[in-house]
């Protein structure tokens, strides 16, 4: 099948909105490809041209609110709200009332949610805000702080949809109508019928409800198509057996993103006919200018071997960025002239150095912050990390991954890129094809 020439011909149907679903998505964008996007299990924080399947049926939003501040929450007077660069607290006296998390990138202190707790610091419910300072949802938990019930409500605080974790039952008010679903997978049926893409192909990338709500619909001759996004294993999952076996209504193949995953179904025998490796379409930035620049983003400062590298590569500059304050470990670092930190980094400054470096070094403990790897890979850096500090294997080709210990050769391949235009142009061809990536034209599902 060439390209549609509908935007209702095909849906993208994704359990949630995280990066292997942003990735696929930008595919289609990027190949030029119409399609719909549906995330079922909405956080609030979905990005525009993709639909929450909740705010439908809340009615939408207002498009020009305001993310909610970490001490916009409304509490009771005396009470205090502190906070990090990571979460929130909130205290009467010595008593923690409330935990707040933030969305990412959590140095802007946006709230996504607030949990509030009883006498006991025990959950009992939290609520949840969208990316326009709505609370649109709140979640009861019972003593076990296990969820038992979580209503959404519109944008004049009517309850609108209820769910309970107890029956599985899912409440729906509306059209003056109110509508029990049995499970997850009715209430995605019947919304996909309310918007009339139940005809549509449907893409997915999960064998959960995705999937389940696929068998449910009517044949279209085996046009849906499930992306494989997960790990390698050594065993087929069960629904990706029934799809191989024929016995799945709709899904006819399987699209597997990752080459290792692809090469175990390989192995234990799947026919090449149903399962294919397809990767991405990256919207690369247009930026290839090499520069000798290397980029750290870090939340720690146990950043290994970082004098050993500033030492022995005197002409790259290494441009250090954290979203917190810096210790005294890293802030000692500036006194070589060929670094540049950044404590407390904003996002247009991170937005800045993506464009200006073209090496990025994955080299740091502790978490990666603000998808840190993925970003570099879009900005045509070519990427380096220790096997024990890797972050997002996808993006980094096997021959620039080493143990710690071999910090000296990574160094060598490093001066060596940086020396030579042709094993530059190379080892970033080398990247990309480990990564999956393909081009537009290619792009034909």
């Amino acid at each position: 099948m060439g390209k549609c020439n509908k935007p209702e011909e095909i849906t993208l149907l994704f359990d949630a909105y995280h990066i292997e679903s942003k990735n696929l998505h930008n595919s289609f964008v990027t190949a030029g490809i119409p399609c719909n996007v549906v995330v079922i299990n909405d956080d609030g924080f979905l990005p525009e041209g993709v639909d929450s399947m909740y705010e439908y049926f809340l009615g939408g939003f207002k498009k020009k609110g305001k993310s909610k501040y970490f001490n916009e929450i409304d509490v009771p007077d005396f009470w205090e709200i502190s906070s990090t660069n990571n979460s929130g607290e909130i205290h009467d006296l010595n008593k923690l009332r409330a935990r707040m998390f933030y969305s990412i990138p959590t140095n802007t202190r946006i709230v996504r949610c607030v949990e509030w707790l009883d006498d006991n610091g025990v959950v009992r419910s939290c609520d949840y805000y969208n990316r326009f300072g709505t609370l649109y949802a709140r979640a009861t938990f019972d003593k076990k702080q296990k969820i038992i019930l979580k209503s959404y409500f519109d944008s004049k605080n009517r309850e609108i949809i209820v769910e309970d974790y107890v029956t599985n039952d899912i409440i729906l008010n509306y059209k003056e109508r109110v509508m029990i679903f049995k499970s997850k997978a009715d209430f995605v049926m019947y919304y996909l019928k309310e918007r009339g893409l139940d005809n549509t192909r449907l893409f997915i990338n999960s064998l959960g409800i995705p999937f389940f709500v696929s068998n449910m619909l009517e044949e279209n001759n085996k046009s849906d198509v499930l992306f494989w996004q997960e790990y390698r294993r050594d065993d087929i999952p069960g629904n990706m057996q029934y799809i191989i076996d024929g016995r799945a209504t709709r899904v006819g193949s399987v699209y597997v993103q990752k080459k290792d995953a692809y090469d175990a179904l390989v192995e234990l025998g799947v026919p090449e006919s149903i399962v294919k490796c397809k990767g991405y379409v990256y919207p690369y930035a247009r930026n290839t200018k090499r520069r000798k620049n290397a980029l750290i983003l870090t939340n720690s400062d146990k950043v290994e071997h970082i004098i050993d590298f500033i030492e022995a590569l005197s002409d790259v500059h290494f441009f250090i960025g954290a979203l917190t304050e810096m210790s005294s470990k890293l802030l000692s670092l500036g006194k070589y002239d060929n670094v540049s930190l950044y404590p407390t980094i904003t996002s247009e400054r991170i937005d800045d150095l993506y464009g200006k470096c073209d090496i990025y070094l994955d080299i740091n403990r502790e978490n990666e912050i603000v998808n840190a790897v993925n970003r570099a890979f879009l900005n045509n850096q070519l990427i380096f990390a220790f096997d024990e500090t890797i972050h997002n294997i996808n993006y980094v080709a096997k021959a620039n991954r080493f143990k710690i210990d071999d910090y000296e050769d990574m160094i060598e391949m490093i001066r060596k890129v940086c020396a030579n235009k042709a094993d530059w142009d190379e080892d970033l061809d080398i990247q990309r094809g480990h990564a999956l990536s393909e081009s537009p034209d290619s792009y034909i599902i």
